[in-house]
C-alpha cells in the first residue's frame, strides 16, 4: 500500500455504515486476510450466509468494498475486496450540521467500544494464549504538553509507523505471524 491508499471519509452514510460493529468486523478480515466471499465470511464470523451478503451489500453501497468477478469460479460467486486500505475520518469534516456532528459522535462511540472489545478478549484470553505471546503485548501511555500541531505530528508519526508495519511484504521465512491488532490515541484531557 502506498500513503495515497486511504480514503477520507465525510460521508456521514459511509461512517454510519462502516462504524456498524459486524461491518467494522467484515472490513477488517477483508484487510487483514484479502477478498473472500459471504461464505467464507460467514464462516469466519458465526453469521448466516444472508445476514453477511447484506452488510456486503451495505459497505459496497457506501463505497468501501467492491466486487472482484476475475476471482469467481462461475457467475454465482461474488468475491469483495475493500477498496482503500485505510479510513480515515476527521471531526472537522462533521462539525458544520447538528445532525452530522450526532453521526460522528455515534461512529467514535462504536469505534472506541470495537478497539476495547479487543483489548478485553486478549484480558480475557486463557494462560495458553498468553504463554503464546510472553514478550509482545504492550500497552503505553504518557501525558504530555502539547500544541494541536504538535499533537498532529505525532499522530503522522505514530501512523506512519504502524502503517509500516501493517502494509509490509511478509517475509517468506516459514514463521507463523497470527493476527495483531495495534491502536494508538491521542487525545486532550486531565488526569
Amino acid at each position: 500500500m502506498t500513503d495515497d491508499d486511504f480514503r477520507q471519509v465525510t460521508d456521514t452514510k459511509v461512517l454510519a455504515a462502516m462504524t456498524h460493529p459486524l461491518r467494522r468486523r467484515l472490513l477488517s478480515l477483508l484487510k487483514l486476510d484479502g477478498p473472500a466471499t459471504a461464505s467464507l465470511l460467514a464462516q469466519r464470523t458465526g453469521q448466516a450466509v444472508g445476514n453477511i451478503s447484506h452488510h456486503l451489500r451495505a459497505l459496497a453501497g457506501a463505497g468501501l468494498i467492491e466486487e472482484v468477478p476475475e476471482l469467481a469460479r462461475d457467475r454465482r460467486e461474488r468475491w469483495w475486496r475493500r477498496t482503500a486500505g485505510t479510513l480515515r475520518w476527521s471531526s472537522a469534516d462533521f462539525a458544520d450540521e447538528a445532525a452530522s456532528d450526532l453521526v460522528f459522535r455515534a461512529a467514535e462511540s462504536l469505534n472506541l467500544d470495537y478497539q476495547v472489545s479487543l483489548l478485553r478478549q486478549w484480558a480475557q484470553a486463557d494462560d495458553e494464549e498468553h504463554a503464546r505471546w510472553p514478550a509482545g503485548p504492550f500497552s503505553t501511555d504518557s501525558w504530555m504538553r502539547l500544541t494541536d500541531a504538535e499533537l498532529a505530528e505525532l499522530g503522522a508519526e505514530m501512523i506512519a509507523l504502524i502503517r509500516r508495519w501493517a502494509d509490509r511484504e511478509l517475509p517468506a521465512d516459514g514463521q507463523r505471524r497470527d493476527p495483531v491488532f495495534v491502536f494508538g490515541r491521542g487525545i486532550p484531557g486531565h488526569p
